[in-house]
């Protein structure tokens, strides 16, 4: 850009001289006094009209005497290479925009990483950065400044932190505001976090002159590796570790410099116990702007050691030591604060205002401004206890004004060495550990709860095997028409009513049998899809889409189809349930890719990273209250008139998503709709896999003619009596006992059974303790285990070979035939 000057004046062309003015008018004048003493002749009215002008003239030309003649203003466009120069930062890229977003002016460092050719609200970082970058040139032009922390690509080119990065991803935080006379231009400040060396900026101050100042308070810091081994330390660290201030402590392992005493007491090794107890105060060095917390195993620490009776700040200096205490304070991600005697707020470190649910704000006057009414007098009466009394350290539960939901614990400090006594505040931001603790506590009562329904499935499947085999054993002797036929049909459909509850609760808590199979998930909702539409209406529309290259999952396709259906029908019923609607609108089910790197964008702590296929099903029903949604999971919670839904819908699709290995989220507005989102992992399939299970080369075995000698061992007696009836009616010779001791004592006592029919769970000695003591005795002889747990977990914890499985409830008819095959199919072998 150039630079030019420019003139501006009172006209165009040449000055005109001011004496020339005059006597022009001068000769006007003359000549108007001659004109009138020729028209009239009066030689005295020329001469009053001649004097009368003079006066005139006179009083003119004082007037404009007085007038400040315009000076010519003289002014210079700015020189761009001097606004270049100064705005030159290494580690920074500055650029100026206008109202338009033309980029006007740039520093080096902008050309060598992003290139005049983009202005900042296009930067080439990538296109997950332009939404973020859109939403803070808005907020800039509303507030007057902002800032945003935006993951991207490193450019490739230049000089800076992006040189050979070949498109690597980094942190870029964008800083923002308006600048100008008018305000019509936007200052933009761009730093890579990555390039930012946190960790030698430390290093260089408690090495330098921080680390003296620390020193005379009694405090002795060192940086010390993730391996153990000092990086850095103070002055005072060498003289209290080494006896020698000018020490070179480099190097040398930092545990081996203290000692630990009698109990957990800390000192110093050098002191052989002589000295009094150590505290170790622990700071990772580590961005606290970088998502995620830092690894243990790359982070350096910062150890502050101070003596436990001094307590912070005790030394033998003044407050000369508080502006370096202070700046060190303001660096570290620990949420520190100081407080004088009086409860006034001396500083506050941007980490303790986040914690405390203000940041990006001034501190407040006083400490208490922070908590809530409540707390204002506990917090007002500590710190005025600790600034009063000994050196001390403690704690305090409060509640922040911001985040009155949870109590946060504050640490106080008593100060001295630094002038005026004072109290240290300590805070530590805990959102994230609050959230984290929720979702525990959620995942834990899902958890109970599923083990609850889970029992309570079990137990009622045992009464409905009862119900259901004798409904089946009175309806041989029965016949269309009887009088009591009708009756025990209507029973036996009830009691089949009630086991489809049963699998519900079964499917809830992960127990159901699964039959997985790899599939595609558009097939899945290709099949499903016609009777969706016969189910939803004519007045509700649905919408079908597919991502492209959608990876295989492995699931059950029957189950998959029961998810669908249940999301489908509930959006149904709350399309039709919302207050001013005819009950059309819109149901959309959809598919979508999910990347690795989709992921991690996500920030999940429940996902972990990898490639999934999500199922989307969305609708424009009334929403799910705040209150509600973390319930809707839970079996037999609705929000349904009574009779028209039993809450076992979504708990069904909850077990059923979770025992696939997947994970299904809720996001609802009220009066806007609710949106489901099932993740599956994409399944990568071995060499030779297909997508479809392999057809099986066993034929299917020959039907078995009946007869044979069972041994049927169950701990409920109703359900014994059943099967044992209904097996005898087959024609087979039945022995029964009640556990599995008794079981164990027919075969050791020499009976010879074909097979053998128990329950899995039974007192004292269970199914699978039994199987395998008569396993001992006879090898070879076939077990079939009765339970209404899932197959495939009974699987992997019994692993008995030679082992077949029969779900509760069954019907006589079931029990025979199952009997009847599994005989088939030993005698065959």
């Amino acid at each position: 850009m150039t630079a030019g000057r420019q003139r501006i004046g009172a006209g165009s062309g040449m000055p005109r001289s001011p004496l020339g003015d005059v006597g022009v008018v001068g000769a006007a004048l003359a000549i108007s006094v001659l004109l009138v003493w020729l028209v009239s002749g009066d030689g005295l009215l020329a001469a009053v009209l001649g004097g009368a002008l003079l006066v005139f003239a006179g009083l003119a030309w004082s007037l404009a005497r007085r007038r400040v003649t315009e000076a010519e203003v003289e002014f210079a466009l700015p020189d761009w290479s001097v606004t270049v120069a100064a705005i030159d930062r290494e580690d920074m890229a500055i650029a100026l925009t206008d109202r338009a977003g033309r980029l006007t002016c740039a520093n080096s460092t902008y050309e060598s990483w992003f290139g005049v050719g983009h202005d900042p609200s296009r930067l080439p970082i990538g296109e997950a950065a332009k939404e973020p970058i859109a939403e803070l040139v808005r907020t800039v032009w509303r507030d007057g400044q902002a800032s945003t922390l935006v993951r991207g690509a490193m450019p490739g080119a230049g000089s800076g932190p992006g040189s050979g990065a070949g498109g690597a991803e980094a942190d870029w935080r964008i800083e923002v505001r308006r600048a100008g006379r008018g305000e019509d231009f936007l200052v933009w400040r761009i730093q890579s976090v990555n390039a930012v060396d946190l960790v030698g900026d430390v290093a260089r101050q408690i090495g330098g002159k921080l680390g003296e100042g620390l020193a005379r308070s009694g405090i002795c810091a060192v940086l010390v590796d993730p391996d153990g081994t000092i990086r850095a330390a103070s002055t005072g660290f060498a003289q209290r570790a080494a006896g020698d201030p000018q020490a070179d402590v480099t190097g040398q392992d930092f545990v081996a410099m203290l000692s630990q005493e009698e109990g957990e007491r800390i000192g110093w090794a050098r002191d052989g116990g002589r000295g009094g107890p150590l505290v170790l105060y622990h700071v990772p060095v580590a961005d606290p702007d970088l998502p995620g917390e830092p690894d243990p195993d790359t982070t350096p620490s910062l150890m502050l050691v101070v003596d436990a009776a001094q307590g912070i700040g005790t030394g033998s200096s003044s407050a000369a030591a508080s502006p370096h205490l202070e700046a060190l304070m303001s660096q570290l991600p620990l949420g520190l604060a100081m407080a004088d005697r009086d409860g006034r707020l001396l500083f506050a470190n941007p980490a303790f205002m986040r914690a405390a649910g203000r940041e990006g704000q001034h501190p407040p006057t006083y400490p208490i401004d922070l908590v809530t009414r409540e707390d204002k007098r506990a917090l007002s009466e500590a710190i005025r206890r600790y600034a009063q009394g000994p050196a001390a350290a403690g704690d305090i539960a409060v509640r922040l004004a911001a985040l009155p939901e949870d109590p946060v614990s504050l640490s106080l400090a008593g100060v001295r060495g630094l002038g005026e006594a004072a109290v240290l505040l300590g805070l530590t931001d805990t959102s994230e550990e609050t959230r984290l603790k929720r979702q525990v506590a959620q995942a834990t009562k899902m958890q109970a709860v599923g083990q609850l329904a889970g029992g309570v499935a079990h137990d009622f499947n045992n009464v409905l095997t009862a119900i259901l085999g004798t409904c089946d054993l009175m309806l041989m002797r029965h016949t269309p028409g009887d009088s009591d036929y009708d009756d025990i049909q209507q029973i036996r459909a009830n009691s089949n009513r009630a086991a489809s509850l049963t699998r519900q609760l079964l499917a809830f808590s992960r127990q159901q049998t699964l039959r997985p199979e790899v599939l595609q998930l558009p097939d899945v909702v290709a099949d499903v899809s016609q009777m969706l539409r016969r189910l939803i209406g004519e007045k509700i529309q649905l919408v079908v889409t597919h991502d492209r290259d959608l990876g295989p999952v492995r699931a059950d396709p029957t189950q998959l189809e029961q998810v669908i259906v249940n999301l489908a029908v509930n959006a149904r019923d709350a399309m039709q349930m919302k207050k001013g609607s005819d009950g059309s609108g819109t149901l959309t089910l959809a598919t979508h890719r999910v990347t690795t790197t989709d992921v991690r964008a996500m920030r999940s702590e429940i996902i972990p990273a990898g490639d999934y296929t999500a199922l989307i099903v969305e609708d424009t029903g009334g929403g799910i209250p705040p209150e509600h949604l973390g319930k809707i999971f839970e079996p037999f919670f609705t929000t349904k008139e009574q009779g028209k839904g039993t809450g076992l819908g979504l708990s069904t699709v909850y077990g059923i998503v979770k025992q696939s290995g997947g994970f299904i989220f809720a996001e609802s507005e009220v009066g806007q709709g609710t949106r489901f989102v099932v993740y599956l992992p994409v399944h990568h399939m071995a060499p030779g896999e297909t997508a479809l299970p392999a057809a099986k080369d066993e034929p299917p075995p020959s039907k078995w003619a009946g007869g044979g000698s069972i041994l049927l061992v169950e701990d409920e007696d109703p359900v014994r009596v059943v099967a044992e009836r209904a097996l005898t009616r087959q024609g087979y010779q039945v022995t029964s006992a009640r556990d599995g001791e008794e079981g164990l004592e027919r075969v050791q006592q020499g009976g010879r059974f074909d097979l053998v029919v128990s329950d899995v769970v039974m007192p004292t000695m269970d199914g699978p303790a039994m199987a395998r003591e008569i396993r001992r005795i006879a090898p070879g002889l076939p077990v079939l285990f009765m339970s209404g747990y899932a197959e495939e977990q009974l699987r992997k914890e019994i692993g008995i070979a030679n082992a077949w499985f029969m779900p509760k409830p069954f019907s006589v008819q079931q029990l025979s035939e199952k009997v009847g095959d599994v005989l088939a199919r030993t005698a065959s072998h």
